[in-house]
């Protein structure tokens, strides 16, 4: 499936950003990708991990919680938004994504296909 090619552009822009720890530059191109493209797994995922780099812990988990929506069977996803949970102290949510990241790396999944 071809996503918006501009912000699969801005995504790469951010990324690069990302890499020479620009992260706010990064987050700012990752927030114009998903504006861009709602759907855009990629860019969800990746501006929750730097707003979690950034200590921007309540608005990762929103983005977090956005990228387990449009991939409910993704590792990562589910991996990044139990440490998004951990930092902010709510353990209780960090060990039920904990549990469907544990469910994912041993291949059940935690929607089934339609």
């Amino acid at each position: 499936m071809q996503g918006n090619p501009e912000a699969e552009e801005l995504f790469d822009e951010a990324n690069g950003h990302l890499a020479l720890g620009e992260l706010d530059e990064a987050i700012a191109l990752y927030r114009r990708c998903v504006a861009l493209d709602p759907g855009f797994f990629d860019g969800w995922h990746a501006l929750a991990m730097a707003l979690l780099k950034t200590g921007q812990t309540k608005e990762a988990i929103g983005c977090g919680l956005q990228a387990v929506t449009l991939r409910p069977n993704d590792l990562l996803a589910w991996t990044g938004l139990s440490q998004m949970y951990v930092r902010d102290g709510n353990i209780p949510e960090a060990e039920a994504a904990k549990g469907n990241a544990r469910i994912l790396s041993l291949g059940g999944k935690v929607v089934r296909d339609a």
